[in-house]
């Protein structure tokens, strides 16, 4: 699984027109699961979201987590996040996940990040055309593959 994760003051996902999910101050993650991933990528990945020390305490320094801020958390597929640029100009996504393996870890992602902040979590839709809307806060970027755990 690859992870873009955005620190924001506010953002939101527009589907047809229609607000599907919106969040004040918290969190926006870019997810991509890629064939080889299983449960064990999702519980390693959510924990460390939940717990990253991206927010800012009393004197400035990102040092309290989503978990502790009560930040919120808007989670949003995104499988071009494993597009290979190495050959010519089209992308390739071979290494994104189809629906049938990637939407139940997407799920189980939501479910779990949904029970590390113990409150439910805002999202888009899995292969929908969506238009995120978001003010990053610091900017503050991060990008977390659970393949490389560094």
């Amino acid at each position: 699984m690859r992870c873009v994760i955005q620190r924001v003051s506010d953002a939101r996902v527009v589907i047809g027109g229609t607000v599907k999910g919106a969040i004040g101050s918290g969190l926006v993650l870019l997810l991509a699961i890629e064939t080889a991933d299983t449960t064990e990528d999702v519980e390693w990945l959510c924990g460390k979201i939940a717990r990253l020390r991206i927010f800012d305490d009393a004197e400035g320094v990102m040092n309290r987590s989503a978990q502790e801020t009560g930040g919120e958390i808007l989670l949003i597929s995104q499988f071009t996040l494993f597009a290979s640029t190495r050959k010519g100009n089209r992308p390739s996504y071979i290494r994104a996940a189809k629906p049938d393996h990637a939407i139940p870890l997407y799920e189980e992602c939501i479910r779990r990040l949904a029970m590390e902040l113990g409150r439910p979590i805002a999202t888009g839709e899995f292969g929908a055309d969506m238009k995120v809307t978001l003010t990053n806060d610091g900017p503050v970027t991060i990008l977390i593959d659970s393949k490389n755990r560094e």
